[in-house]
């Protein structure tokens, strides 16, 4: 694609209805974004990183709670296979996500499916899916994405550089870590919206202050794998409880719909029943 037929694309998205849904959806966690981001650049900084390499692990890693969890064993100096671990539990969610993105987005090129995937974040997966239940792919969803993206963006990386650039004029007394842990909270309590998520964040926060003795942060690890198999678990046993025999009734002489054959044939309906003359 041309830059002109790129820069008219983007006209064309930014102008969408949809595009400004999406920066409206994000307003309501912008304010707990950006401190969550001006407390992570803060946080980089104190640890050791100068702010060049900050910067530049902020612009490419993007991830906040990734960095959050991984500054603490680098300040400490971790092996760097527990960094890279810490690092990796953390943003297994993103698997998980990536598969549910799939049925929105797997008609877009592979440069835009990329771009989706390094501007995906757990907020704008929360409004997207309350938006989009249902897992089809529609016009407006792809404008939709991309106006909550920009602005989620722009409210990490804004506060985050600003945070390492004077993150030594920033005095520790001002309890930054504090309204750091508030702003996770307040971003936190927005995605806990149905009953798997609530016990998985309970399971989280107990085996964190289970295993909090563990050395190296370890009961990070530790807290997140209890998380995803509790959400794993409980998403499993409420997709086998919704699933109830049903009785598909059908004339001897009448053929079997295409749409009713397809959900005998996927296991759909578990019990078929042949009505004779």
């Amino acid at each position: 694609m041309s830059a002109a037929a790129a820069a008219a694309a983007m006209r064309t998205t930014v102008r969408d209805p949809a595009f400004r849904l999406g920066v409206t959806d994000m307003l309501a966690t912008s304010l707990g974004i950006g401190a969550w981001g001006l407390v992570t650049g803060v946080a980089m900084v104190k640890t050791g990183l100068s702010a060049p390499m900050a910067i530049f692990m902020s612009l490419v890693v993007y991830a906040g709670s990734a960095q959050l969890a991984v500054l603490p064993l680098m300040a400490v100096g971790a092996p760097l296979w527990v960094v890279w671990l810490t690092a990796s539990c953390v943003n297994l969610r993103f698997i998980i996500f990536s598969s549910l993105w799939r049925n929105y987005f797997h008609r877009l090129p592979r440069r835009q499916r990329l771009a989706v995937g390094y501007f995906s974040g757990d907020v704008i997966f929360v409004a997207f899916m309350k938006r989009f239940p249902q897992q089809e792919p529609r016009p407006e969803q792809v404008p939709y994405f991309w106006g909550a993206a920009s602005l989620n963006w722009l409210c990490w990386q804004v506060p985050t550089i600003t945070g390492i650039l004077l993150a030594n004029t920033v005095p520790l007394s001002w309890g930054l870590g504090f309204a750091g842990v508030l702003a996770l909270l307040g971003v936190l309590l927005s995605m806990l919206f149905d009953r798997a998520s609530w016990i998985a964040a309970a399971v989280a926060a107990t085996a964190a202050i289970a295993a909090f003795a563990l050395p190296l942060k370890l009961n990070i690890l530790v807290a997140i794998a209890a998380a995803v198999t509790a959400g794993l678990l409980i998403e499993a046993a409420d997709k086998h409880l919704r699933r109830k025999p049903q009785v598909l009734l059908v004339p001897a002489d009448g053929a079997l719909p295409p749409a009713e054959r397809e959900r005998v044939e996927q296991g759909d309906v578990p019990l078929r029943e042949e009505r004779h003359p």
